[in-house]
């Protein structure tokens, strides 16, 4: 073939077509794909920031007022909010105000402390019981057993477990966290179960099999880490699902008791003199736990947005 033939059938790169290959937008790990598709989720954004303050004020709010929330003062009880007592004060003659947050304190507690065992057990559970199915007898069996545990616990209202283990132990905070956790991570193991099914079967997990990678080593490394978009969005839903049962268990008398403070107690205090206009005792409580389900919700709720995979590609383009 002559020069001039190679010249018509092979055009030389020009520098213009070079610089449309070039690559724009930088490359994005999902972590942070997630954090920029919630920074414009103005909901959690929103959430996030109630967070933040509810937080704040449950650390510094009691001791912004010289008063403790057990102190007793019967000569100014059931104060309307004031200069003085900004949320009034009980029938007692206690701050609102600091019984307010050191409620906070305890609910987020029990809540944060009940999800993050929710977390540990239904990981565990789910992860051991979805890489098991499949592989053999043994597997099977170890599945099923789990399985069934599942299922009979899912079963059993944690009402009724509570008041079981009220009769075992002494109503508190241990007690709570213990019924709360005993049924609650069930819904954990049974998501992280089904998550683990559909990646036990991917390349990399049989590459690691054939490499006699231990099973403990494969769902530790491998298949959790896969599943961690899923799990954190379940635990920003376990944590609002805790605090609320908290506050309707002291709100029965099944949760903390006297004289420790917390959003169900103070409810259930109040119900009685909301009546003869001491709105205030029932009205912050109540709003502090309906400001704190807002939130977990909608930052629970932006954060699955943003991990979307449909959110991500739209994200990007």
């Amino acid at each position: 073939m002559s020069k001039e033939a190679r010249e018509l059938l092979f055009e030389p790169v020009r520098q213009q077509d070079r610089l449309s290959e070039k690559i724009v937008r930088p490359s994005l790990s999902i972590w942070q794909e997630t954090a920029i598709n919630i920074l414009k989720n103005k909901l959690a954004l929103l959430g996030i920031a109630l967070l933040l303050i509810i937080t704040f004020f449950a650390i510094a709010g009691p001791s912004m007022v010289p008063y403790s929330a057990s102190e007793q003062e019967l000569t100014k009880n059931n104060l309307p909010p004031s200069s003085e007592h900004w949320f009034g004060t009980d029938d007692l003659g206690r701050d609102v105000w600091a019984r307010t947050w050191q409620g906070a304190r305890v609910s987020l507690t029990i809540g944060l402390v009940a999800a993050l065992l929710d977390l540990i057990i239904g990981v565990t559970i789910g992860g051991v019981s979805g890489y098991m199915a499949g592989k053999g007898k043994k597997g099977d069996r170890i599945d099923n057993i789990l399985m069934r545990i599942v299922e009979v616990l899912y079963g059993i209202p944690y009402l009724l477990v509570v008041i079981l283990l009220m009769v075992i132990m002494e109503p508190g905070m241990l007690t709570i966290i213990i019924a709360l956790s005993a049924t609650g991570w069930v819904g954990m193991a049974r998501i992280v179960r089904g998550q683990i099914l559909q990646l036990k079967s991917q390349d990399y997990v049989l590459a690691a099999e054939k490499l006699g990678t231990s099973h403990a080593k494969i769902i530790r490394k491998h298949l959790i880490p896969n599943t961690m978009g899923i799990i954190i969005v379940n635990l920003t839903f376990s944590v609002p699902s805790a605090i609320f049962s908290e506050s309707f268990l002291s709100f029965l008398g099944l949760g903390v008791q006297a004289p420790f403070a917390s959003w169900g107690t103070m409810a259930n205090d109040a119900l009685g003199v909301v009546i003869g206009g001491q709105w205030w005792r029932l009205f912050f409580p109540a709003l502090m736990i309906s400001l704190t389900m807002f939130a977990f919700n909608a930052f629970g709720d932006g954060l699955q947005d943003a991990l979307d995979p449909k959110v991500r590609k739209k994200g990007g383009k």
